[in-house]
């Protein structure tokens, strides 16, 4: 589980909250420009046939982003954004999340992310997301 994120509106969050009891709870953190975490779906994350259910690989992948501006106490909201799902994912597998700005211009933040399986480095999917700043950076 994630430590305490100081924002309690997000908390709850389906994907990072460390206070949601179905969450996901994954914790992420800044390495250089990057945001990472990592995710092993299980079971519960099925789409069919033992696969990860897309709209889970867009969920992780948009709150890899989001979280690159919020561990930076910017906070933002999806405004829009294209996953491209590149290969399949088995339950079990680990992911490797990552995060990085593309570009910012006034209240807009533009965000790629990518998801690939741990073991053997392969791209699972990627995104690009544009984000509305509304509070803070």
């Amino acid at each position: 589980m994630s430590e305490p994120r100081g924002r309690p509106d997000a908390n709850q969050c389906f994907v990072c909250g460390p206070d949601n009891p179905i969450g996901l709870r994954l914790p992420f953190r800044m390495e250089g420009d990057a945001c990472r975490s990592e995710f092993t779906p299980c079971a519960a994350h099925v789409g069919y046939d033992d696969l990860v259910h897309g709209g889970i690989i867009y969920s992780v992948l948009d709150d890899v982003m989001a979280n690159w501006l919020f561990l930076q106490g910017i906070r933002g909201h999806t405004a829009r954004c294209e996953v491209r799902y590149r290969e399949p994912m088995r339950l079990g597998g680990q992911l490797l999340l990552e995060g990085r700005l593309l570009r910012r211009k006034g209240r807009l933040a533009v965000l790629h992310g990518t998801a690939r399986r741990a073991s053997d480095d392969a791209l699972v999917a990627e995104a690009e997301g544009t984000f509305m700043i509304v509070d803070g950076g």
